[in-house]
């Protein structure tokens, strides 16, 4: 398996195939999941002719699972290292939810003066702020993000069930199109990660405000939501994001749940291929 040490000697898993001269697209995972979250895409976009390239975030899948660094500085870093060892050129980074996060604050802070970043794709993604604030009045209460630490301290795994099993993917509503398979993936990528790096990764992604770093993201970024999203919701994420970043692109989804790249694979890497070749 290949990995890279970062400068704070955590080891960060990574996938890296196709052609090294080709095009490289980089995807960056949800909470609490790991880079097997992206198979589909990383096919699709392999046969494409792309270089695809997806990180297990520290505490995440098979990365090191260290007992500190689970913000978003240190996401984002751990991503800069990966991108440096691998001396991505021109690439465009793709992350969903929490993952949307780390691209927001990697390409901010390292992907545009070295040229390593083309383009960016928020799906479903957490910026600006998840919480609910004075100045964000659309965010999540705090006590639902209390509530999550709370069940899973209390039982991970049957934590992890349901949320898969409902709200996640969408099952939860009436005529939903269950699939135990996308039910026992995601339990299964989650409960290969850190208990402390889920708890703490809760925090990261619900609490940090990310506004300026999309304000200071001027490549190219496509944005996408489902306005079904039970996770993130759209009005506090997708709407603001598009009215905070200099240069995007917004597309909303009707009926389109939080892990809408998994159930509606084919519309997703149908326009995510249209704005790469763009």
């Amino acid at each position: 398996m290949a990995f890279v040490t970062t400068k704070d000697g955590v080891n960060i898993f990574f996938k890296d195939w196709g052609p090294k001269e080709a095009q490289p697209i980089v995807f960056h995972h949800g909470w609490p999941l790991t880079a097997d979250d992206w198979d589909n895409q990383m096919l699709f976009f392999l046969a494409q002719g792309y270089r695809v390239i997806a990180i297990d975030r520290r505490g995440h899948g098979r990365s090191d699972q260290v007992s500190d660094g689970h913000d978003m500085d240190h996401y984002a870093a751990d991503a800069s290292a990966v991108a440096e060892h691998l001396d991505l050129h021109h690439a465009v980074h793709i992350g969903h939810s929490t993952g949307g996060g780390q691209v927001a604050r990697y390409v901010a802070k390292y992907g545009q003066p070295q040229g390593r970043v083309a383009k960016a794709v928020l799906i479903s993604a957490v910026p600006p702020l998840m919480l609910k604030t004075a100045s964000n009045p659309n965010g999540t209460p705090l006590e639902v993000f209390d509530s999550f630490r709370a069940a899973l301290a209390a039982n991970r795994a049957q934590f992890y069930l349901d949320v898969a099993s409902g709200p996640f993917y969408g099952f939860n509503r009436p005529g939903a199109e269950i699939s135990q398979g996308t039910i026992q993936n995601w339990w299964r990528q989650g409960m290969i990660g850190s208990a402390k790096a889920h708890y703490e990764g809760i925090k990261a992604f619900s609490e940090t405000d990310q506004t300026e770093d999309l304000k200071a993201i001027t490549v190219p970024t496509l944005v996408l939501q489902g306005d079904d999203d039970q996770v993130v919701p759209y009005k506090a994420a997708a709407l603001l994001q598009d009215e905070l970043l200099p240069n995007s692109i917004l597309k909303i989804y009707p009926g389109f749940p939080h892990g809408m790249h998994t159930t509606h694979a084919d519309v997703i890497n149908a326009d995510l291929l249209a704005f790469i070749r763009a």
